[in-house]
């Protein structure tokens, strides 16, 4: 027990002992937090100072950094600005476009708007500067003579030119514009400018492309009087070949070097481009239609081989010139339609002026060949080599329309002809034209004061027909029908027929022998009847020394010489041995001045 009360005791006295340190501990600590406090609010205020100075020191040296950038900015605007404003040179294009650049990145991560505008409007010169080049190096290659001779040569674009322009054209479609760089400050200039060097690149481009035209042009104009009407309006399709095929080149070179070459700038650029080519056509065209039009029936194969040429051409002027362009006009579609109109008048005017020529108003005609017989059958030659023109007119027209000189009024209401139907067509109005050429040939020959030099007249002229368009390796042939071919043998024929008839019959009739007389009164007529025949055999030759029976074709005249002598001679020589076993004169040389041998000599001297 005492133990235990000495342990309790002990432990009462460590226990106090541990109290009074605990206590001793709470006030040290007390003590020192007050101290702490003490030292904060000492230390506070020179905290404070020193992160102030600390944020000024940062703020410092962000200035001077700054500082320093906006000084190297400035050193390296300047430089660029004094090569900017010098212009681009062809053979340091690279170190222009490469200032561009950087002055356009500039301006995409720039951050002062003043800044911006001042490199914006350094970068809209240098892109003005840029299309000045264009335009100098496009007018460069757009000068010069071109190529003179008969034949058409184009000057294309030169290619050293071509080889300096293609990477200027390049950086040029590489610059910002409104479309692809809305927020850019010199987009919209920049597309001004492009606008204004691809408006001159047309203009020039144009101009240079219709001087090398229209020499030739004119040569067309001016050949176009006298050379043969077919052989103009080749010439015509040929220029206006040669026309679209500079202009084909002209639309690839534009597609290649165009600043601007998308659809909302190009269409309009070539169009422009079109103008001084287009307008040198019309002029051109319009030069040989007032030619055409003066004289009709003199230039009516230039009116259809130029409708022929052109209107062969007239797809390929659709897609190069009036859809590539987007235009509305097609001056070769107008003037076709007028060339139509004059073609149409061409064929019921001819068949007028055929009948005219029978009108016999200028005078005397004689006895050869007449000139509007010539040039009807070289109109029909013609006609074949315009046919693809003459058979789309001719179907307009309207079968047989073209007769209304005669009184037929046009067929207004006629169905069109069926398609395929041309050469039946052509064939209609060749026989028409062959036809009223014979009624006015005919009309003519009955028109002469003596029948006998009308019958050589139509005669000759029939015979020059046959020659003509009856020869069977004639190509004519290939427009003349069986009727047609009819025609002109049986009016030969009936011309053959009326030549004996007004020449040599009445030698046969002459020697025709009267049943009635005998005796003296026949002794005295068999005289007279010699003597008539001998008078007329000599007129006949006289009338065959002054008009010459087809001197042109000796083939015919030869067969006619033989029914002549085989018409009169066999007659001469029954009459004669007849007379002479009747004993018609003690003296019958006085009579029979030339034996049937010499008649027949002379007969063909006629010949």
């Amino acid at each position: 027990m005492d133990d235990e009360t000495a342990e309790i005791e002990l432990l009462e006295q460590n226990l106090n002992k541990t109290r009074q340190i605990s206590q001793r501990m709470t006030s040290i600590l007390t003590s020192f937090d007050s101290r702490l406090v003490k030292l904060e609010k000492t230390i506070l205020p020179l905290y404070t100072s020193t992160q102030i100075l600390t944020k000024r020191g940062n703020n410092i040296d962000s200035a001077l950094q700054k500082i320093d950038e906006v000084a190297s900015n400035q050193e390296g605007i300047a430089a660029e600005e004094a090569l900017i404003l010098r212009g681009p040179q062809p053979d340091q294009l690279d170190v222009y476009t490469d200032a561009l650049e950087r002055l356009n990145a500039s301006i995409a991560f720039g951050s002062a708007e003043e800044n911006q505008r001042d490199t914006a409007r350094l970068v809209e010169t240098g892109a003005k500067k840029l299309a000045q080049l264009f335009t100098k190096l496009v007018a460069s290659g757009s000068t010069g003579s071109h190529p003179a001779g008969s034949d058409f040569q184009y000057s294309p674009f030169p290619r050293d030119d071509l080889a300096n322009l293609l990477p200027l054209v390049k950086f040029l479609r590489a610059l910002p514009l409104p479309a692809t760089h809305p927020s850019h400050l010199a987009a919209s200039a920049i597309l001004s400018a492009l606008k204004e060097a691809q408006r001159g690149y047309a203009e020039m481009r144009g101009n240079w492309a219709k001087k090398c035209l229209e020499v030739y042009g004119r040569r067309v104009k001016d050949r176009a009087e006298t050379t043969d009407g077919v052989a103009s309006g080749r010439e015509l399709g040929k220029w206006t070949s040669e026309l679209l095929d500079v202009v084909e080149e002209e639309y690839d070179l534009l597609v290649q070097v165009a600043p601007l070459p998308g659809p909302s700038h190009l269409p309009s650029t070539y169009a422009a481009l079109l103008t001084p080519l287009t307008t040198l056509f019309k002029t051109t065209l319009s030069s040989l239609s007032a030619l055409i039009k003066r004289s009709l029936h003199k230039y009516t194969f230039h009116a259809l081989a130029c409708y022929s040429a052109l209107s062969a051409r007239q797809d390929r002027w659709d897609e190069l010139i009036t859809r590539r362009a987007e235009r509305k006009e097609n001056e070769l579609k107008e003037d076709l339609h007028a060339l139509r109109g004059v073609c149409l008048r061409s064929f019921p005017e001819f068949l007028a002026d055929i009948k005219l020529a029978g009108l016999g108003r200028g005078g005397e005609v004689g006895t050869g060949c007449a000139d509007f017989t010539i040039t009807t059958t070289r109109y029909l030659e013609q006609l074949l080599e315009v046919r693809d023109a003459v058979g789309p007119t001719l179907m307009l027209l309207g079968d047989g329309n073209w007769r209304m000189g005669d009184g037929i009024q046009a067929k207004a209401n006629q169905g069109k002809p069926a398609p395929g139907s041309e050469g039946r067509l052509i064939e209609h109005y060749a026989y028409d034209v062959v036809t009223t050429l014979i009624t006015s040939l005919t009309t003519l020959s009955r028109m002469q004061r003596r029948p006998a030099f009308g019958s050589v007249f139509l005669l000759n002229n029939t015979a020059y027909l046959c020659a003509k368009l009856l020869e069977p390796r004639a190509p004519v042939r290939q427009i003349l029908s069986r009727p047609t071919l009819d025609a002109i043998n049986s009016n030969f024929r009936t011309a053959k027929a009326g030549y004996f008839d007004s020449n040599f019959s009445p030698l046969v009739q002459v020697l025709a022998e009267d049943k009635e007389k005998s005796g003296g009164a026949g002794k005295t007529a068999a005289k007279e009847k010699f003597t008539r025949f001998f008078d007329l055999l000599d007129e006949i030759k006289e009338r065959h020394q002054l008009a010459r029976v087809l001197e042109d074709d000796e083939e015919q005249r030869a067969l006619l010489e033989d029914e002549v002598v085989k018409l009169v001679v066999p007659s001469l020589q029954r009459f004669t041995q007849k007379m002479r076993e009747k004993e018609f004169s003690k003296n019958p040389s006085k009579y029979i001045k030339m034996t049937h041998e010499e008649v027949e000599t002379q007969i063909r001297s006629f010949y």
